[in-house]
């Protein structure tokens, strides 16, 4: 997991490129708005949802599948379920 993308763009292309393709994802719940940044070593996402019973990680495989346009069905978060760092595995 040592390259990673620096726009949505990019994260499309590593996705195609890459697939399954794996990353590590900082997430800030209860966020006053959806946003996602890039980093050097891992992509931070920022969702509106509370981190209660599952809601954020539903939230965050939602707000991937928009941004990427691509089913939700094909994003997974295999670790970090209850913590604030996740690892997230998406398949092309």
């Amino acid at each position: 997991m040592a390259d990673y993308p620096k726009n949505i763009s990019e994260l499309i292309e590593f996705i195609n490129l890459k697939s399954p393709y794996k990353f590590q994802l900082r997430v800030i719940a209860n966020s006053k708005v959806n946003n996602i940044e890039f980093f050097d070593d891992f992509i931070k996402i920022k969702i509106k949802q509370k981190p209660v019973e599952g809601k954020a990680n539903k939230a965050i495989i939602e707000y991937l599948s928009e941004l990427l346009n691509i089913p939700k069905t094909k994003i997974q978060i295999l670790q970090g379920q209850n913590t604030s760092i996740k690892t997230v595995q998406i398949n092309s």
